[in-house]
């Protein structure tokens, strides 16, 4: 059994494939997560490219009735080949992908940017303000950011305001 930090670890790491996906990322993180699972053997890299192939497709706009559903899915499926990876290894060789897991996740978080997928209703009022997406306050100068199916948004009286999207301020 997984110590907790390696279990929140893999729970990031199938966060991160999924985040990934559809991005400009993707390429990047998918021949990372192959290496990292092939260990050097290229029929089992290979076998990851197919898997990761296929949770791209499942990911693909128009894939799935679901989205939500279908990306909570494909994040579970992800953390728990993670987590068999990280059980299968010895102390040295968990600590090794540990690593490599920690070098993809500042990865994706690097080339992915921000990204709000099928977000609830953004609903302000009496002068409050309400974001359902991505919200940056540094001008939108910290890379990508990506807003797929978010949600309506409604303002109710004066100074409201909702946006359903991106907003920079």
């Amino acid at each position: 059994m997984l110590v907790e930090a390696l279990t929140v670890l893999a729970a990031a790491g199938g966060g991160a494939v999924v985040q990934a996906a559809g991005t400009d990322a993707w390429n990047g993180l998918r021949r990372r997560v192959a290496d990292l699972f092939g260990r050097g053997d290229a029929a089992r890299q290979r076998a990851e490219l197919e898997r990761l192939d296929h949770t791209a497709r499942a990911l693909a706009p128009g894939a799935s009735a679901d989205i939500t559903t279908e990306r909570l899915r494909q994040e579970g499926l992800w953390q728990g080949r993670f987590e068999a990876l990280l059980e299968s290894l010895d102390a040295d060789g968990r600590e090794r992908a540990a690593g490599e897991l920690r070098e993809l996740l500042v990865f994706v978080a690097d080339s992915a940017g921000d990204a709000a997928v099928a977000t609830g209703k953004a609903v302000a009022r009496d002068g409050a303000s309400a974001v359902t997406g991505v919200k940056r306050a540094d001008g939108g100068l910290s890379g990508p950011a990506k807003a797929v199916g978010t949600g309506d948004a409604e303002a109710d009286g004066p100074g409201s305001s909702a946006v359903s999207g991106i907003v920079s301020e």
